[in-house]
């Protein structure tokens, strides 16, 4: 029977036997968290052979082409670096940069530059503008955020849906308002949806007819190939379809091995096309003499190919899968029933995104944290903490272990089942 169907005297005890199960757990003085998207100890592992891989007296430090990794120069990246990751970007060779540690860092960087020195000389510096604004998908990604409310950048909220965001609403957006300068996108399991976009989004959004010269998408594929199954979607891609229609400069592709290799030690690229590319490099070139050579080399020894960069996510997937079906099926088996919840099944990526009853997540994340049940903050989804219909809850399952886990999901079960009720009997 749905919730919603019960009389208040079956809401009320409904309620009652739900309190009585989280006061056990209560006792219990759990301390579990799924706020993040960190992968476990478990999948750190998989790479710790990569340290030894040019730790040794005897080791070559050579690309190969001769670069010695240890010295100065080679600003965009060693060849091999580039040759391994620009397949998965996509792009050719002469299309990507090799970073630091941090995509969001190359993020963050890409905006800055654009505020202080303009985007490819084809309009004013962003700082001369009195606002820019940029449009946000919600559901979306906490850090994106802050990184606009860092820079004072006014926040327009697009929602997203089952194939990726509203492009009607983006292609008036941007057609009519000069100011708006950019499009925070997860394409591929976006974070915390983990839907894919369609081929028909990707396309509008490469044939877009922005108003303003220097609007550019900041397409953050971060899980392109954290897949979860053998059947992982596929996402269509964008620099090749912008090439078609002639908009191969509005796109800056971002990706990491931060989930891959280790989260603080891995390698960020960009992809872009030959011209922004080139002014990008124009830039960085007095920001900094290079990124770490030798951490590049390490990971290509250890990869060998983005053949081998696929299997070794196979791995993954292996350790972080039965994660997502525990969590999925107390979701489908706890509140699927009861009508009190939405949520989408990813094919990959590294969240669930729940929607409960409208004014019900703060409270369910309250009731969890009571338990010791850590979660991301209701509202964090969304543009300055603001979740309209305070609803959207992130749950990340990847760093618990699965006994962890069973015991976190069914607090949150248990939550969500109090906070509905609650409601519901507010309401009779």
């Amino acid at each position: 029977m749905q919730l919603k169907e019960m009389s208040k005297e079956e809401l009320e005890a409904f309620l009652s036997e739900n309190k009585a199960k989280l006061e056990n757990f209560k006792e219990k003085n759990l301390s579990l968290n799924m706020a993040r998207g960190k992968p476990s100890t478990q999948q750190l592992d998989l790479a710790v052979k990569m340290l030894a891989s040019v730790n040794s007296f005897d080791a070559d430090y050579s690309a190969s082409d001769g670069t010695d990794c240890r010295n100065y120069g080679g600003l965009e990246g060693i060849c091999d670096a580039k040759e391994l990751f620009a397949p998965m970007l996509g792009v050719s060779t002469d299309e990507i940069i090799i970073g630091g540690n941090s995509s969001l860092n190359l993020m963050y960087d890409t905006i800055a530059k654009g505020i202080i020195f303009g985007v490819n000389g084809v309009d004013k510096p962003w700082k001369d503008y009195e606002k820019i604004k940029w449009i946000c998908l919600v559901p979306g990604y906490d850090r994106h955020f802050a990184i606009c409310e860092s820079f004072g950048i006014e926040m327009i909220n697009v929602p997203l849906g089952k194939d990726g965001p509203d492009m009607d609403m983006i292609e008036s957006l941007v057609a009519n308002d000069d100011t708006i300068k950019g499009i925070w996108c997860v394409p591929m399991y976006s974070n915390p949806t983990g839907i894919t976009y369609s081929d028909e989004v990707v396309r509008r959004f490469a044939n877009l007819k922005p108003k303003a010269n220097d609007f550019r998408i900041f397409w953050d594929n971060a899980y392109c190939i954290h897949h979860l199954t053998d059947t992982p979607d596929k996402l269509l891609n964008i620099l090749d379809e912008c090439k078609k229609a002639g908009t191969e400069d509005m796109v800056y592709i971002f990706a990491s091995t931060s989930k891959i290799s280790f989260a603080g030690g891995g390698i960020a690229v960009l992809g872009a096309s030959k011209k922004n590319v080139d002014y990008l490099l124009s830039l960085m070139t007095i920001q900094t003499i290079g990124f770490d050579k030798i951490n590049q080399l390490r990971h290509v020894k250890f990869f060998g190919s983005y053949e081998g960069l696929k299997e070794h996510m196979k791995k993954h997937a292996e350790i972080i899968k039965p994660k997502f079906d525990v969590c999925l099926e107390a979701l489908d088996k706890e509140i699927a029933p009861l009508g009190i919840g939405e949520w989408h099944k990813p094919h990959g990526g590294y969240f669930i995104s729940f929607n409960s009853m409208d004014n019900c997540a703060k409270k369910i994340v309250s009731l969890c944290k009571e338990a010791g049940v850590v979660l991301t903050s209701a509202g964090a989804t969304f543009p300055y903490g603001k979740d309209p219909n305070d609803s959207n809850i992130r749950i990340a399952p990847t760093f618990p272990t699965v006994d962890e886990l069973r015991q976190a999901i069914e607090i949150f079960c248990i939550a969500v089942k109090i906070a509905s009720a609650e409601k519901l009997l507010s309401e009779k």
